[in-house]
């Protein structure tokens, strides 16, 4: 920071240049002298001046003012930089405050002579020049006393020093104006009078003083009315969170209100500040606010909770602190709502704090939250007596609890609860049970109350099949969790899932969804309505399988018609009327859906979601295995920029398409091609720009093969056609539109027209080979270009022929 260099820096020269000055230090008029002074010291001391929100204008300046026009330069500086020195002194306090009111009095110091210089310089002016040079002396001094000060200020927060400027000092510039004409009159006045200027300064100043005292005193009660208003909105805004977290869980609105009379009588019986009471006030109300994240069956559980639950109910503290934060409480709700579930001994949460390094607040609320807990009805307990709990609190003193407030708590519960119970209203009461009659059921369906699954037994003999189904289950579970390992194939895998699974859950269509970035694509569909769920593409949110995808929660006997919903197409509909539709997760992420569909309306149970739930997780890591093998399957063989073959594809594809053509005694046209002056694409313009240019290529050739065509990237700026059936005498017309396909297509999309350079070979006129027909069109494409190079083409041709050995070794 160059804050402390600066100040130094400053105080230096403030010394060199009071220094010679206080050497030939006099004063004609004393008595003027002496009034200025005082009145300036005076001023000074009692923080008389200007006062906006935005800064301080000390009167003092006023008379130091009047003791540079009025009096010797060095008495003027001298009083300057005791009248600053003194306004620091007492507008500051804690470490520094010597430093920096050596400072602000040095910055006067120099600011005072530089604005001695421009009043001085100007003598003898009038009319006109006269204003000029009373706004010249004010603009002197306002620079020389606001830069060092921004220089300071700025550096310390850490911000730029114009707008800083700007906002800080710029609107003091006409008070500094006003105050220099001010001073002019009244040097004028002691002119005219013959020495009654310092009664006329006396009173003159008596009166400034009085109305910056009003002016204080009104902007005093704006400021506590302005108080007030937000005061008053804090309330309200704790109200309506407290009232949201009623709304969440039944349980807590007497709760709220007793822990509150308690937390805040504790925090006056330990002399807490009155800021720090009106935080425990508010976080009394709002410290389980956090449970809105908190699902409801674990907040409502009638039991103990599991490991994998208190996990998630141990956030509720940090999600209530990062709501509160929003609020910008002017007192300490945060830190007290995050740390209320700490430990005296550190084996609390969500931090580990321990001791007194748990805000006192929060230390309060830990004790009285669990003796109200402990006297109070919950799911999983009775209530226990006043007396009993109170015991139990004061076994966890110095352990869970902070011995002072325990002591507290223990000695004074019994009045503490009498002023709970006579404090508590009425709450308001969310109309949470109102029935409305309007609308039926949502798009997706209701869950049926009854299953058609179940079919009637002989009397008696109920157990026995529910002996018999539990160990077709098991066997049928063991067997599907084999089979999905035995394939890395995605569909192999996905199929043996369908034949596997139907034998659990009986479904007349089955969908396996695939998630890529925001829409759901099918990858395996069986069964009704193949064709409808095979062409959708659901965005993650909508349709049944979206909305699953989205929440990561299944849905039981949903309705199928809901799948192509969001195409808003009447004759595209599914004539199945129930689904079961589970998420996959994977390892990190949702990898899809998998949806079964029946004909029959609440035709699943939840015995069948309990299977499916139960085998989805197995369903999803070989999902998720097999995608990951079918992408790396697919980069080997495939380009990653332009998405064509790579060049061990393309040897793998000349070979079985020659012997194909030779089969079938049909000719095959090679084609190669050669982006011209692609070096100095990439030279020139960088290579992104040439990665672009090459995609705009390879799109352009593709555009431009047929069915049977095959297009393949052999590497840097070379491509390979193989146009089977294509006769030698229509491949110079098929070149050239290739060309003009290549030029208008790179113009229209990169704005920079490239041409190809290319050369055939057809079989079996130049070859029954890969390489011989590969090493004639390379050779011919460089007689294309125009440019003889036969050593660049062997070395080309060689390369060609180690790639091919290469790809077939590798087969």
């Amino acid at each position: 920071m160059f804050a402390p260099t600066i100040r130094r820096l400053t105080i230096v020269t403030g010394i060199t240049v009071l220094g010679p000055e206080l050497a030939r230090f006099s004063v004609e008029n004393i008595a003027q002298y002496l009034a200025f002074s005082i009145l300036a010291v005076l001023a000074a001391y009692f923080r008389v001046g200007i006062r906006y929100e935005q800064g301080h204008i000390p009167l003092s300046l006023l008379f130091i003012l009047l003791s540079l026009m009025n009096i010797e330069a060095p008495a003027t500086l001298c009083l300057a930089a005791v009248t600053a020195f003194i306004v620091e002194w007492v507008s500051r306090d804690g470490p520094g405050r010597i430093e920096r009111s050596l400072f602000a009095g040095s910055a006067m110091v120099i600011a005072i002579a530089m604005a001695q210089v421009a009043y001085v310089q100007t003598v003898g002016a009038g009319g006109v020049h006269l204003a000029i040079r009373y706004v010249l002396t004010a603009s002197v001094l306002f620079l020389g006393l606001t830069f060092p000060a921004t220089f300071v200020e700025a550096s310390e927060e850490n911000r730029r020093m114009g707008p800083y400027w700007k906002e800080r000092y710029l609107w003091m510039l006409p008070y500094y104006i006003g105050l220099t004409v001010m001073s002019a009159l009244f040097t004028a006045a002691s002119e005219v009078f013959n020495g009654w200027q310092i009664p006329f300064i006396t009173c003159l100043a008596g009166y400034l003083v009085y109305r910056s005292y009003r002016l204080y005193m009104g902007r005093l009660e704006d400021g506590r009315a302005h108080a007030e208003e937000v005061a008053s909105l804090h309330l309200r805004t704790i109200e309506a969170l407290a009232l949201a977290i009623d709304a969440k869980d039944e349980t807590t609105h007497d709760h709220l209100q007793r822990v509150q009379v308690y937390a805040v009588e504790i925090g006056r019986e330990l002399g807490l500040p009155a800021m720090q009471i009106e935080a425990v006030r508010a976080a009394s109300l709002l410290h389980d606010i956090g449970k809105l994240a908190v699902p409801e069956h674990i907040i409502s559980k009638p039991g103990r909770l599991t490991a994998e639950e208190f996990e998630k109910m141990k956030i509720h503290p940090v999600v209530g602190a990062e709501i509160l934060e929003r609020v910008k409480f002017p007192y300490p709700v945060v830190p007290m709502v995050r740390s209320h579930h700490e430990k005296w001994d550190g084996s609390g949460y969500p931090d580990g704090l321990k001791g007194e390094e748990i805000p006192i607040g929060a230390r309060i609320l830990s004790a009285v939250d669990c003796l109200d807990a402990l006297c109070t009805d919950r799911q999983y307990r009775r209530a226990l007596p006043l007396d009993r709990a109170i015991g139990v609190v004061v076994q966890e003193a110095g352990r869970s609890f902070d011995p002072r407030v325990v002591e507290v708590l223990a000695r004074r519960y019994q009045e503490l609860e009498r002023m709970a119970k006579a404090s508590v209203c009425e709450p308001l009461r969310l109309s949470k049970d109102l029935k409305v009659p309007a609308g039926d059921a949502p798009a997706a369906g209701l869950v049926g109350e009854d299953s058609q699954t179940s079919m009637p037994v002989p009397e008696g003999a109920e157990f026995l099949q529910k002996i018999a189904a539990a160990r077709q289950e098991a066997q049928a579970l063991f067997e599907l969790a084999q089979n999905l390992g035995s394939s890395l194939s995605i569909d192999e895998t996905l199929s043996v899932v369908s034949v596997r699974l139907r034998r659990l859950i009986p479904f007349d269509s089955m969908a396996v969804y695939i998630r890529r970035d925001s829409h759901l694509e099918p990858q395996f569909v069986s069964g009704d309505n193949m064709r409808l769920f095979a062409s959708l593409s659901i965005p993650v949110g909508q349709g049944l399988s979206g909305w699953v995808a989205e929440n990561g929660r299944p849905i039981l006997n949903g309705n199928p018609s809901v799948e192509p919903g969001y195409l808003n197409d009447p004759a595209k509909f599914s004539t199945l009327r129930a689904a079961l539709a589970v998420p996959l997760q994977g390892v990190q992420s949702i990898v899809g859906v998998l949806a079964l569909y029946r004909a029959d309306r609440d035709a699943f149970s939840r015995d069948h979601l309990r299977i499916l739930q139960a085998v989805s997780s197995k369903i999803a890591l070989a999902v998720e295995n097999a995608l990951k093998f079918k992408q790396a399957e697919t980069s080997a063989v495939t380009d990653f920029l332009t998405g064509l073959p790579n060049a061990r594809s393309l040897f793998l594809h000349l070979d079985a398409e020659i012997a194909r053509c030779q089969s079938l005694n049909l000719p095959l046209a090679v084609l190669v091609c050669d982006v011209d002056n692609f070096k100095q694409i990439n030279d020139e313009l960088g290579h992104l720009e040439g990665n672009k240019a090459l995609k705009a290529v390879a799109s352009t050739l593709v555009r431009q093969c047929r069915e049977t065509d095959y297009a393949a990237r052999m590497g840097g700026d070379e491509f390979v056609l193989l146009l089977p059936g294509m006769p030698k005498d229509r491949i110079a017309e098929r070149i050239q539109r290739m060309q003009k396909m290549v030029l208008d297509y790179t113009r229209a999309e990169t704005g920079m027209p490239l041409s190809v350079s290319i050369g055939s070979s057809s079989l079996p006129e130049d070859g029954t080979d890969a390489e011989s027909l590969l090493a004639t069109a390379d050779r011919s494409m460089y007689v294309s270009k125009g440019v003889s190079q036969r050593a660049g083409a062997s070395l080309r041709q060689t390369g060609l022929v180690q790639q091919s050995a290469a790809a077939r070794t590798v087969n």
